[in-house]
């Protein structure tokens, strides 16, 4: 019996690590008789997301740590981003045309979703170094191939940020390569670690007089991502920049962060395209009707009673007493943060969805672009949601489209393939500017016929 119709009718038949990526695979339609790893990115767009990729970097110790290696043994080494798509492929001639007549090679996309069990994408999957031998692969097209691959972290957000991966022929596959592929991609990681650490390094020694201007007040210095690199008190080891805890105020590389004294609790509302919160930095596990609640009260802060959250959170047909109970449940995990009579929050409330909106209302769109990550909890239909998803998604379009802010149009534009935004961008960018390709291919794409 072959191993995936075991998958299939639930018989054991390999690896507990491949069967799971079988079923993934197999869930995501990925076909073992007839499916291709597909091309998604153009060269010139394949070209800009090297130079703007964090391991581009890494890749001449890379490539003398393995690409060598892989050129004795007729293998090839690859480099992709986090989402699987190959940005760097590289090793002998033979071995490279070999690989390029099944899609493997830059600009393809090798996730399980795309092209079912592989190393780099089951190493995407499972966050952990993986290897692959022949009929493992789920499509049949792969069974004369064996890969190693192991991910890369970002030592500053401890996100997965690609995978390091060795290829060849079945029957050339040494031992040691698989063991060399994990060292690999550590080395690159201990890289990566040490410029980061230069870099806070250089942002504490040209920023800490900030810090000292603050004469004992509580304040911190942070990088661009909202780790904490030096405070005056114990505020944990990152700060969410979009909904932070106190006034940020940009430094050429990272942010000063004024605290105020300790008084009311901040509750940290990250709702656009997610559901993310915390009451002073303590992450909240919310129900979609639980985030509607709390968006409800935070774009009402003098309170609302029972009715009119009901009239909100389901329209005409609300009932008050279900509100209550939800409200009743809520409190369980804010505690005296959930105020009554009326309801509201008694805390200093920092969304990234009120960020935008007062971005807005003072035009700035710039701030308002970057704040803006996608539609405000896009599964929600709670009228006030609704409601307020429009005015934000209009407003942060409008804004952009209106003037014309090349920055603004750019972070506008990573959270759709919003043609009319793209054609402006397109426009705006300077030719030598990078992004121009990446641009156009988007633009391109956009316009395709489905």
């Amino acid at each position: 019996m072959d191993p995936r119709e075991a998958v299939v009718d639930g018989t054991p038949g390999a690896r507990p690590l491949i069967v799971e990526s079988w079923r993934r695979s197999l869930a995501a339609r990925v076909n073992p008789d007839g499916h291709e790893a597909p091309v998604v990115f153009a060269p010139d767009e394949v070209a800009f997301r090297r130079e703007t990729h964090p391991l581009a970097a890494t890749m001449p110790t890379l490539r003398s740590t393995l690409v060598s290696i892989a050129d004795e043994a007729s293998h090839i080494m690859i480099v992709t981003d986090a989402d699987g798509h190959i940005l760097w492929c590289e090793g002998a001639a033979p071995i490279r045309g070999r690989a390029e007549r099944v899609h493997l090679t830059e600009g393809s996309r090798w996730s399980e979703d795309a092209i079912g069990t592989n190393a780099m994408g089951t190493a995407l999957a499972t966050g952990r170094p993986v290897t692959v031998h022949s009929a493992e692969h789920l499509v049949r097209t792969y069974h004369g191939w064996t890969c190693a691959a192991s991910p890369v972290r970002d030592p500053d957000t401890g996100r997965i940020i690609g995978v390091v991966d060795v290829s060849g022929p079945v029957t050339a596959l040494h031992p040691a390569v698989v063991g060399l592929v994990s060292a690999s991609a550590q080395l690159a990681e201990g890289l990566l670690f040490a410029r980061l650490a230069a870099a806070d390094e250089r942002l504490r020694s040209a920023n800490m007089h900030h810090l000292t201007a603050l004469r004992g007040a509580p304040g911190a210095l942070l990088s661009p991502t909202g780790r904490v690199l030096a405070s005056t008190v114990d505020i944990g080891s990152r700060v969410d920049v979009l909904a932070p805890c106190g006034v940020l105020e940009p430094l050429e590389s990272g942010y000063l962060l004024r605290l105020a004294a300790r008084g009311l609790p901040v509750v940290s509302l990250r709702f656009l395209g997610g559901v993310a919160a915390a009451v002073d930095g303590r992450p909240l596990s919310l129900t979609l009707r639980h985030a509607e609640v709390l968006t409800a009260l935070a774009l009402h802060p003098s309170g609302l009673t029972a009715d009119q959250l009901a009239l909100l959170l389901y329209g005409e047909r609300g009932n008050p007493v279900t509100v209550r109970a939800e409200l009743h449940r809520l409190r369980a995990q804010l505690g005296d943060v959930l105020l009554t009579k009326p309801y509201r929050l008694g805390a200093d409330v920092r969304a990234d969805f009120l960020t935008v909106r007062s971005a807005l209302r003072s035009g700035d769109p710039l701030v308002a672009a970057f704040a803006y990550r996608g539609p405000l909890l896009p599964a929600s239909e709670a009228p006030v949601v609704l409601a307020e998803r429009e005015e934000l998604a209009v407003g942060v379009r409008r804004a952009a489209l209106t003037r014309g802010d090349v920055d603004a149009l750019w972070s506008l534009a990573q959270t759709g393939e919003d043609a009319e935004v793209l054609e402006r961008l397109v426009r705006v960018l300077p030719a030598c500017d990078p992004r121009q390709p990446v641009a156009e291919t988007r633009l391109r794409r956009a316009l395709r016929p489905d």
